[in-house]
């Protein structure tokens, strides 16, 4: 399929997935009015990020998550992460046994995976073959000021390699927007990596800390409604601002801080309303990242694990 073509097989492709999104809305509002739709649609599934948890063993993790009230684990396979991923083969296998085992399931699992190699493609395999249909990307960074437009090609050059990896074994790659100094750190520059991509190659992970920060008043919402068609996953997070210190011209510098979701400056309540206008049932992943130092409290696992049940509660009632 010659460029031409294929940029036109996906916007024909995306269009037709955003009218199905539509026509399912109205239906659905349709059922709702006249009383015709029964039970409640379920909610979307709501996990946790296992950073926080690494010293705890899998098989605790998915106990502790199991009676929190959790439905499943954002798995860590990754260098430093819960599962290395030279031991995938073997370690996967082991955890998705153990989330069965309790009642609970592997939802996505955050990789580093930046290239098409043989670890992309172990990792890959054993994913698809324990039933995890999702995974989140490693990260690609903006290196030289005045050379972005030439690194977006290159990062869509290697997304291109990863895309075609991924689908011979039917695992969707997700792309994380992430602020700062990484490619993407906004919702709009996502959508310009995937947009010759079609929803089933590749998959969006939206972010609603890194897309306020970076998005301000409204670029967050711009951000979600042009990726609609790709959403696949999207974390829990949120921020407020801390002063810092003064540079040396005398201005005033200023900090992130990670807080709990019901105290940041993202409004999670519309973040999460606007993806339900879009019609997202996909996974939301709880990021308890209260042990660093950017934390409003600096937590250990303990710690983490109270403010996650604290985090589950309020977010339950957004969905």
């Amino acid at each position: 399929m010659n460029e031409v073509n294929r940029r036109q097989f996906v916007r024909d492709t995306v269009t037709t997935a955003a009218a199905a999104s539509a026509a399912h809305l109205l239906t659905s509002s349709t059922l709702a009015a006249e009383g015709e739709s029964g039970e409640s649609a379920p909610q979307p599934p709501v996990g946790a990020f296992t950073k926080s948890f690494q010293d705890r063993s899998i098989p605790e993790v998915c106990r502790i998550f199991k009676q929190m009230g959790l439905d499943g684990l954002d798995l860590t396979v990754r260098r430093g992460g819960h599962i290395d991923p030279k031991d995938v083969a073997t370690k996967l296998p082991e955890a998705a046994q153990a989330a069965k085992a309790v009642g609970t399931k592997i939802l996505f699992l955050t990789t580093g995976i930046t290239d098409a190699d043989a670890d992309a493609e172990r990792l890959l395999a054993t994913a698809a073959e324990v039933g995890v249909d999702r995974i989140k990307l490693g990260y690609y960074r903006y290196t030289t000021f005045g050379k972005l437009s030439r690194e977006l090609k290159q990062v869509r050059q290697r997304i291109a390699a990863v895309v075609k990896l991924a689908g011979r074994y039917n695992v969707l790659p997700c792309i994380h927007v992430h602020s700062g100094n990484f490619i993407p750190s906004h919702g709009t520059q996502l959508y310009q990596l995937i947009e010759d991509f079609t929803p089933q190659e590749v998959g969006a992970y939206v972010d609603p800390l890194h897309m306020a920060l970076e998005g301000g008043r409204d670029g967050w919402r711009q951000g979600l409604d042009l990726l609609a068609p790709w959403i696949a996953l999207c974390s829990v997070k949120n921020f407020d601002w801390a002063k810092d210190k003064r540079d040396k011209q005398g201005q005033q510098l200023w900090r992130t801080r990670t807080v709990p979701p019901a105290d940041g400056i993202c409004p999670l309540p519309q973040f999460v309303d606007a993806l339900k206008t879009l019609d997202y049932k996909g996974p939301y992943s709880l990021h308890s990242e209260y042990k660093s130092s950017h934390s409003f409290r600096q937590l250990d696992t303990d710690g983490c694990i109270a403010q996650t049940a604290i985090d589950l509660k309020y977010f339950r009632t957004l969905l």
